[in-house]
């Protein structure tokens, strides 16, 4: 998976935060109070996270509304993957990671790994 180009990211957030189906029109309402931006413009790279599997689309009326098809942390959590995936020493990376993460990440985190019961599948 490829990181998102700027827009693509500014678009998605909107998206994420408005937590119901959007169209064109609204995407390109919220991205103009930062800078301005074409309808078109914006339909194209919406377009484009639609057909990447990000966004779907439901016809309302005359147009389209958009509404994500997988979560923001879903999106974090697999660039971190392709991150470990890069380290040569990957138990090392991850705990340089863990030891700069404040408290209440650190307890977030010890409490996901308490809760997470091992898959036989795999060796991690």
């Amino acid at each position: 998976m490829r990181p998102f180009g700027e827009l693509e990211a500014d678009i998605m957030r909107v998206v994420w935060a408005r937590g119901e189906p959007l169209s064109i029109q609204q995407i390109t309402d919220a991205l103009n109070e930062q800078r301005p931006l074409a309808y078109t413009t914006v339909m194209t790279v919406t377009e484009r996270l639609r057909g990447k599997g990000w966004l779907e689309r439901a016809k309302q009326g005359r147009s389209y509304r958009y509404s994500p098809l997988r979560s923001a942390d879903d999106y974090t959590a697999e660039l971190m993957e392709q991150v470990l995936e890069s380290s040569t020493d990957r138990a090392s990376a991850l705990l340089r990671f863990a030891g700069r993460l404040d408290a209440s990440e650190a307890a977030a985190l010890r409490a996901a790994l308490d809760d997470m019961t091992p898959d036989p599948g795999t060796d991690r």
